[in-house]
């Protein structure tokens, strides 16, 4: 492996880089972090090939970008432009997880699994899930993860239906999966929507309860219900922050998955695809895919 000093810079749309970003890196060995706020997709090329062109190609294994901000497409659409803008033989790594998100969602989905195959004997294949959040970072990465493993996937609206249309266009359009847009405003329609899941992913805004236990209780179908919100109260009534597949309280068989249980998977995730770059070869190119792997392997 090269010597050289291992470099990792930091891009975020936004005006911040987030410090639980900066901390993960530097926690796992990047000796020099350097953050970037503002910066528009068009730039991305000029500040890959600024950063591949002024070491030898053999240190581009020990320069990484990372990807940030809160948006997932965004973030994607950012890790192309840095991808195609490498010139053989010079190369550099690119890992993106905008919020965390694509981490938390990778988490997620394999806490997720282990409890489906453990107390219920089944997989995602045909699996029904509703994912309330859905226009979200976390529920965009989640509800993709999910369909890509066989999931018939559900997004719920809160505020009208043409977002989570346009986020099913995007998802199909970029990974060739069909997710399901479906308006939830009311008790009415948010009733009908559970009687059908039998996993919810709750991926809404922090303090926001998505589901009350009579909600729970109504739905005779649900298997598992997953929650990332640790902010009182809970997104699902009743939750423990450490669940990893109890029964919910006022539940027969609905069983739990906390957001500390998820966020330690997460965070494993995280540091384990930024100790990739570190140890990589050659130059590897890391989303929300690569950490749904990696989670996998964290929860077997």
């Amino acid at each position: 492996m090269s010597q050289a000093t291992p470099i990792l810079h930091m891009l975020s749309p936004q005006k911040h880089v987030s410090p639980f970003d900066v901390n993960m890196a530097v926690d796992a060995g990047f000796k020099t972090v350097v953050p970037y706020i503002n910066v528009e997709a068009t730039e991305i090329t000029g500040l890959v090939q600024d950063a591949i062109f002024s070491r030898p190609p053999d240190y581009g294994k020990r320069t990484g970008f990372f990807i940030g901000g809160k948006d997932a497409l965004l973030a994607l659409d950012m890790m192309k432009a840095a991808k195609e803008a490498l010139v053989p033989p010079f190369q550099c790594s690119v890992f993106a997880d905008p919020a965390g998100s694509f981490t938390t969602a990778a988490g997620m989905v394999a806490c997720v699994e282990k409890v489906l195959k453990e107390k219920h004997n089944r997989g995602w294949e045909g699996t029904n899930v509703t994912i309330f959040g859905a226009t979200g970072v976390v529920g965009f990465a989640s509800a993709v993860i999910a369909a890509l493993e066989g999931a018939k996937v559900t997004l719920v609206a809160h505020r009208g239906v043409e977002r989570v249309f346009k986020a099913a266009e995007a998802a199909k359009e970029r990974f060739g999966v069909d997710l399901l847009p479906a308006p939830g405003e009311t008790p009415e329609q948010k009733a009908k929507i559970v009687a059908d899941a039998e996993v919810v992913f709750a991926a809404a805004a922090a303090g926001v309860q998505v589901l009350s236990t009579a909600e729970l209780q109504s739905a005779k179908n649900l298997l598992v219900a997953a929650d990332v919100n640790a902010v009182p109260p809970p997104g699902v009534e009743g939750m423990d922050l450490f669940m990893k597949g109890e029964i919910l309280p006022g539940c027969t068989r609905t069983c739990g998955v906390g957001p500390l249980a998820i966020g330690d998977i997460k965070y494993k995730s995280q540091a384990g695809l930024f100790t990739r770059m570190l140890n990589a070869t050659e130059d590897v190119h890391l989303d929300f895919r690569d950490a749904f792997k990696l989670a996998r392997s964290f929860v077997a």
